[in-house]
């Protein structure tokens, strides 16, 4: 629980991070930052605990091994495996929780924080008045002061231009002092005014054209601008159902499924309609028209194409203007088609990984355990400096191989298993070397013992230089 914490911490800081510009400055609700939070840690998990696996596993074991525990129980007649077993038979209990978690948990967080997100990156700044520059956050209203109070809510030398009305600069308000306030809710931005004048200019037709200018002079004006448009505006979660992200594993069986037979439509529709309509044919020439009784049409086969050579050069030019154009429109279809194929490909690719991953992550889990348990068991070293080195090193290797992986899935035709699964097909091997070498008392990460076989190989050169000698 303390490493899936700690690592969960650090990536909750790098999303943080990621997105400070789009989060500050913007009066969000401690509300809405606390539940944006709670579904990006659950998006998250799928990163952090396979990670605090991995960091705990050799944290665990190596504490044991600095202590001569695993030292002691082995001259009990008890191996490494038969050691592992409650932690293993934990391990897999804690995978098939993943599994369900990462079936039906993670799919739901990562619908709602994508359109919280969303919402949040669409909305505007609060408004944020500055001394000496003009200022057109509020819609149709352009807001200047000269000068502003410490207490940050007094301006002077105000001057209000009001737009809404489409009408150029026919509405301006001029004050000497303004205080701003807001309502209670937030919806109403309140513009407190002294000692002030109003120029108003009636844009009504008239016969000549003329329009009349009104001056207001007052004391004490209150303005009050509508802020509903800095408010959180709520986007429908249909729009992001789509995203493979955000489906579960039925939800994504049935769009691959869906895409599937949307690829092989389009096939079938482009078969047909080259096989019906797409073909050069001249009713003159019988060769042609029998050739175009079977497709695709074979050119070495349509005799009748000589037969262009006997007719008058304006017939000719005819025949070549009209197939010219045929082939244009195969070409623009084909084109078409195969980008559209091209697409859908790349979208059923994409719901087949994604598919894939909510398996990957219970073997992910049980993989880093037999990393992580037999590598603390060699290094021997506890606590936190080692450990976590090692954990860094090998997370970093499975994550470029990941990602690695599931790029080429994505864009590959008919390797979506292999691509997706290459980062448990390059640690598998790892984890069982490990797991034989810790069951054997084996010590691949002593020094003494790789400078004991460079001193042998070297002496074993220096025999055989004085035997040729």
């Amino acid at each position: 629980m303390l490493t899936f914490c700690i690592a969960q911490f650090v990536l909750i800081m790098q999303f943080l991070w990621k997105y400070i510009d789009d989060l500050v400055g913007k009066g969000l609700d401690s509300w809405v930052i606390f539940k944006l939070m709670v579904f990006v840690s659950a998006t998250l998990v799928p990163m952090a605990l396979p990670l605090a696996i991995l960091l705990s596993s050799i944290m665990t074991f190596g504490a044991f091994g600095e202590s001569y525990e695993l030292t002691a129980i082995k001259s009990t007649g008890v191996s490494f495996i038969r050691f592992m077993r409650p932690l293993m038979i934990f391990i897999f209990i804690l995978s098939i929780g993943a599994f369900f978690f990462s079936n039906n948990i993670i799919p739901f967080a990562n619908l709602k924080s994508g359109a919280l997100l969303y919402d949040i990156r669409k909305q505007k700044p609060t408004l944020n008045i500055k001394p000496g520059v003009f200022n057109d956050d509020i819609q149709g209203i352009t807001i200047f002061a000269g000068s502003k109070d410490p207490d940050g809510k007094t301006m002077r030398d105000l001057i209000i231009y009001d737009h809404t009305q489409n009408s150029g600069n026919t509405d301006l308000i001029m004050a000497k002092k303004g205080q701003l306030l807001q309502t209670k809710k937030g919806d109403v931005l309140i513009f407190k005014l002294d000692n002030g004048v109003q120029y108003k200019e009636d844009l009504s037709v008239s016969e000549d054209k003329k329009y009349q200018l009104f001056q207001t002079n007052f004391d004490q004006w209150e303005k009050h601008f509508d802020l509903s448009q800095f408010a959180l505006q709520k986007t429908d979660e249909i729009f992001f159902k789509d995203v493979s992200r955000m489906c579960n594993i039925s939800q994504l069986q049935t769009k691959i499924d869906t895409v599937r037979g949307s690829i092989q439509s389009r096939k079938n529709n482009l078969y047909d309609n080259l096989k019906a309509y797409l073909f050069f044919s001249n009713p003159r020439f019988d060769s042609i028209a029998k050739a175009t009784s079977t497709f695709p049409i074979v050119l070495s086969n349509i005799k009748g194409l000589d037969l262009v050579k006997k007719e008058s050069r304006m017939e000719q030019q005819d025949i070549i203007e009209v197939a010219t154009a045929k082939a244009r429109n195969i070409k623009s279809y084909t084109g078409s088609s195969t980008k559209d194929i091209f697409y859908l490909r790349s979208d059923l690719n994409e719901f087949k990984v994604e598919y894939h991953r909510k398996f990957k992550l219970t073997f992910i889990c049980i993989l880093f355990f037999f990393i992580g348990a037999p590598l603390g068991a060699i290094i021997r070293k506890g606590g936190l400096g080692w450990p976590i080195f090692f954990s860094i090193i090998i997370f970093i290797f499975f994550y470029a191989i990941n990602i690695i992986g599931e790029r080429i899935a994505e864009g590959s035709t008919y390797q979506v298993f292999t691509g997706t699964w290459m980062s448990v097909y390059v640690l598998t091997p790892m984890a069982i070397f490990l797991t034989i070498k810790a069951n054997s008392d084996s010590s691949i990460f002593n020094k003494d013992t790789y400078l004991k076989k460079a001193k042998r190989l070297f002496q074993f050169f220096q025999k055989k230089e004085t035997i040729h000698a």
